[in-house]
C-alpha cells in the first residue's frame, strides 16, 4: 500500500524503530525491579536472622491477586479492540479494568486490616512489618497505574475513535505498565507466600 492509499484509508500505520517513551518506561520499571529486589532481599536476610512471626495470610490477597491479573487481561482486550478497529469493545473494556484496579486495592486494604485483626500489626514483628511495606509500595505503583488507566478511559469516551499511530503508543505505554504491576504482584505476593 503506497503513502497515497494509507492517507486516504484513514489508517495511520505503526513506525518503525525503538519508541523511546516506551524505551523510557522500560528502564523506570527496571529500577522499580530493582528496589523490590534489594526489598525481598532483605527480607531474605531479615528472616534467617531469626524472631520470624510466622502467619497464615489472609485468603483476601488470594482474591486481590485473581482481580488484578483479571483487570491485565480486560485491559489487553481494550488494547485489542482499540488496534482492530472494535471501537464497541475498546470502550468498555477500559472502565472496566480500571474499576478491576479499584477493587484490587480496596481489597489489599482490606487484606492489610485482615492481618492487623489476626495479630500481625505494622509495627510490630518484621515479618509482618516487611509484607505491609512490600505489599503497601506495590500499591502505590499500581495507584500510578490507576491514574494512567483513567486519562485513557476519559480520551476513549471524550475523543473520536480514531488508531492514529500515537494514541496506540500512547495506550501501549499503559498497558505495558499494568502488565508490570500486575505480574509484580504476582511475583511479590509468590514471594511472601513461600518465604
Amino acid at each position: 500500500m503506497n503513502t497515497n492509499s494509507q492517507l486516504a484509508s484513514g489508517i495511520d500505520r505503526p513506525k518503525r524503530g525503538i519508541n523511546s517513551t516506551l524505551f523510557a518506561l522500560w528502564i523506570a520499571m527496571g529500577s522499580i525491579v530493582m528496589m523490590f529486589g534489594s526489598l525481598t532481599s532483605a527480607y531474605i536476610v531479615r528472616h534467617a536472622a531469626g524472631n520470624w512471626l510466622e502467619f497464615r495470610v489472609p485468603d483476601i490477597f488470594f482474591y486481590s491477586t485473581g482481580v488484578i491479573l483479571l483487570s491485565s487481561l480486560v485491559l489487553h482486550l481494550s488494547y485489542w479492540g482499540f488496534n482492530t478497529g472494535k471501537a464497541g469493545l475498546y470502550r468498555i473494556a477500559l472502565p472496566i479494568s480500571l474499576l478491576l484496579g479499584i477493587i484490587f486495592i480496596i481489597l489489599q486494604y482490606q487484606g492489610w486490616l485482615a492481618l492487623y485483626n489476626i495479630g500481625v500489626p505494622l509495627d510490630g514483628n518484621p515479618s509482618g512489618s516487611f509484607f505491609y511495606v512490600i505489599s503497601g509500595i506495590h500499591a502505590a505503583h499500581v495507584l500510578g497505574g490507576l491514574f494512567a488507566i483513567s486519562v485513557a478511559t476519559l480520551n476513549a469516551f471524550s475523543l473520536t475513535y480514531k488508531p492514529t499511530e500515537k494514541r496506540r503508543r500512547r495506550f501501549q505505554l499503559v498497558l505495558h505498565y499494568w502488565h508490570f504491576v500486575d505480574f509484580l504482584w504476582l511475583y511479590l505476593f509468590l514471594f511472601l507466600l513461600i518465604q
